[in-house]
């Protein structure tokens, strides 16, 4: 059966929260939103493509700066109102020019920066 990306369920902007984690390692890269459109074209292009609230507009995974996410393999959790999306990533996945957006921690209750950007 072809998979409906209408079928998901999106909050009142019509968005559903992707996790992106590496295919290979598991390690979780960072969490983005997508709308309906840019799952479709993350499944139709095999690159992935994100919704900036910011901007918004599409945004495709390292199009500006090289660090492409290639779609592995796009998950949907039991609820149909989160996605995990594996990919094999290119260079760092944060704007920090860290592997992973997830690079503070609560140690003992103080914040710890636990990645160094990448070199």
């Amino acid at each position: 059966m072809p998979f409906d990306p209408s079928r998901l369920k999106y909050d009142a902007q019509g968005l559903i929260p992707a996790i992106a984690q590496d295919a290979a390692g598991g390690e979780v890269l960072m969490m983005a939103w997508m709308n309906a459109e840019a799952v479709a074209r993350t499944l139709k292009t095999g690159r992935v493509t994100y919704w900036s609230r910011s901007r918004a507009d599409f945004w495709v995974k390292g199009e500006t700066s090289g660090h492409v996410q290639e779609l592995v393999e796009l998950r949907v959790d039991c609820d149909s109102d989160c996605l995990l999306v594996l990919v094999n990533q290119t260079g760092p996945a944060c704007h920090t020019n860290r592997r992973s957006c997830f690079y503070t921690a609560v140690q003992d209750g103080e914040e710890v920066e636990i990645m160094a950007p990448m070199s």
